[in-house]
């Protein structure tokens, strides 16, 4: 037996001890929370009794609860429009380091996008394959067009919506620098997040060249509909992070080790839930955890699409 594959057994194993028991007749709501302290780093050892979340403002008591690394379904998102020609050496260095994240089990799909998105490798487990592909295909490729970055993470959110579900942590990581043109409202880019159950996170890169189009963007104002469309507000909403690097190499494989290591919530659908509704969502640390961590922050999505009922 293969050291790969003991170790592949042993973490399967150890995710089975935690994940969650689905009953029949009964329907749980999924959030995934990250915690960080004052300085940013993860605060781990939290157990459920540390956490409080409130469904419409009401507290629900939490039925299951995970907090080990969760497989992965990720999609790897591009930016591969003309303001990143100028950071591609960079984009080239956090794709490499950040493959050291990735874990047997996991799978992962790439996409790139400018004006139109396009899917480039469906999802698989072979990591070798993904790094081909984005050395190969994405990375060496003519770097053009404008930036569409809400219809791009749409249509991400939209591509796992035609995946069947399983126990992975579902994850979009986008790369880019993060100026675009507004193309879709962010309500409904959030929805459809809300119903993949995804998340979103960002690693923007520092992009020298367009700095100055960054400052003209907050002098104009959230008016401007040509700089002001990036992703930070979704990626809030969903509970990801939103990183702005002028190291990606060092960054990626942080932004892909946060989206593994979050604790899992689980509870149970509140009665009055109609089906493809929305509700809020608004997850905390318990009193007792609050005085142990006073300056730590709670990242999850801020609501959810109510699914049909389990009969």
């Amino acid at each position: 037996m293969t050291r790969a594959f003991l170790a592949l057994l042993l973490a399967a194993a150890g995710w089975a001890q935690d994940r969650p028991t689905f009953r029949a007749g009964v329907s749980l709501v999924h959030v995934d929370a990250e915690v960080t302290d004052a300085d940013g780093r993860i605060v781990g050892g939290l157990a459920k009794d540390d956490f409080r979340i409130l469904d419409e403002g009401r507290e629900q008591p939490i039925v299951q609860f995970a907090s080990g690394e969760e497989p992965l379904d990720v999609i790897l998102l591009f930016d591969v429009s003309l303001s990143m020609k100028a950071v591609v050496e960079a984009v080239s260095a956090a794709a490499r380091e950040g493959f050291r994240e990735l874990r047997p089990g996991d799978r992962v799909a790439v996409m790139v996008f400018n004006t139109r998105s396009r899917v480039v490798a469906p999802f698989t487990e072979d990591m070798e394959e993904v790094e081909r592909t984005i050395r190969e295909q994405i990375l060496p490729g003519r770097f053009g067009g404008g930036t569409f970055i809400q219809a791009a993470v749409d249509d991400a959110a939209r591509l796992f919506l035609g995946q069947k579900r399983t126990e992975r942590r579902r994850a979009v990581l986008i790369i880019t620098d993060n100026i675009g043109t507004r193309t879709r409202r962010e309500a409904s880019v959030v929805r459809d997040f809300w119903e993949a159950d995804a998340l979103l996170s960002g690693l923007v890169v520092r992009n020298p060249k367009f700095e100055a189009l960054r400052a003209v963007s907050v002098v104009l104002g959230p008016q401007n509909a040509l700089l002001q469309a990036g992703m930070k507000g979704i990626a809030d909403k969903t509970g990801g992070d939103f990183i702005h690097s002028g190291d990606p190499g060092s960054d990626f494989p942080d932004a892909m080790h946060r989206i593994r290591t979050r604790y899992s919530l689980y509870y149970g659908l509140p009665p009055e839930g109609k089906a493809n509704s929305t509700r809020t969502v608004h997850v905390e640390l318990s009193a007792k955890a609050a005085r142990q961590h006073p300056k730590a922050r709670v990242r999850a999505r801020t609501g959810y699409l109510v699914p049909e009922r389990v009969e």
